[in-house]
Parts: C-alpha cells; sequence; structure tokens
C-alpha cells in the first residue's frame, strides 16, 4: 500500500469530490502506479496550480483501478482487442462518472488532452475508483 499526492484542477468536478458524489479520476500512467488500497490525498490550489497554497483537501481509499489505453481516436481497457470511439454510450458513462462538463466521451477526451497533450501513439492511463466519504 502507497501514498499518492494529487490535485484536482478541473473545476466542474471539485464540488463532486468534495461531497463525495464524484469517486472517480482518470490520470496518465506513472513511473509510481496506483493500486487498490493505496491512499491519496487529493487537493485543490487557492489560486495558480503549484504557485499557491493548498485550498482543500481530501483523503480516500482506492478500491478499483483499470488500466486503459487512450488515443485520439478510441479509449481501450489495456489487454483487451480493440478500443471505444469517444462517442460511444461506455465513453460517456466514464465522462458521466468523471463528473466532465458535458458528459461526452468526446469532451472526456479534450479534458484528457486539454490537460495532458494529444497522445501521437496510445498513451498508457489509469481510471481510478474509490469509495464515498464525506
Amino acid at each position: 500500500m502507497s501514498s499518492h499526492v494529487m490535485s484536482i484542477t478541473y473545476l466542474p468536478k471539485i464540488p463532486a469530490v468534495l461531497s463525495g458524489e464524484c469517486t472517480q479520476t482518470i490520470r496518465r500512467k506513472g513511473k509510481k502506479q496506483i493500486c487498490v488500497g493505496d491512499i491519496i490525498s487529493f487537493h485543490g490550489w487557492q489560486v495558480r496550480p503549484y504557485r499557491s497554497p493548498w485550498s482543500w483537501r481530501k483523503r480516500v481509499v482506492v478500491t478499483d483501478v483499470y488500466d486503459i489505453d487512450v488515443s485520439r481516436y478510441w479509449l481501450g481497457f489495456a489487454g483487451e482487442p480493440g478500443g471505444y470511439l469517444w462517442n460511444s454510450d461506455l465513453c460517456n458513462k466514464i465522462a458521466t462518472e468523471d463528473f466532465i462538463d458535458p458528459p461526452t466521451g468526446e469532451a472526456l477526451r479534450d479534458a484528457l488532452f486539454g490537460l495532458n497533450g494529444a497522445p501521437k501513439e496510445p498513451a498508457e492511463y489509469q481510471i481510478i475508483r474509490w469509495e464515498p466519504t464525506a
């Protein structure tokens, strides 16, 4: 079990995370992977990310992790053949659970690429979920 510190900067999502309605985030897979049982301390920023104090904190325990591959055209689950186009029902469902505004796969793609840039090749991400807490 590891501990991680992560910020949430997507404004439509912050109130839902704080209230316990939103229990999911999607992150680019890094060197330190997230695993079930890990503890994440989420936080926001008062003004500019990395240049101001934290504005809030919320600690959660990870319950589910799904490794996914993300391309410009589709999202797919790692190890499974094929993928789902961004306008598919599955991508729309993932966007809804991630409190993307509007809750569509295309808006999810735009949010991910806005934070990380559009990958030239499929990039590894993780869907991370936790139990709701107050």
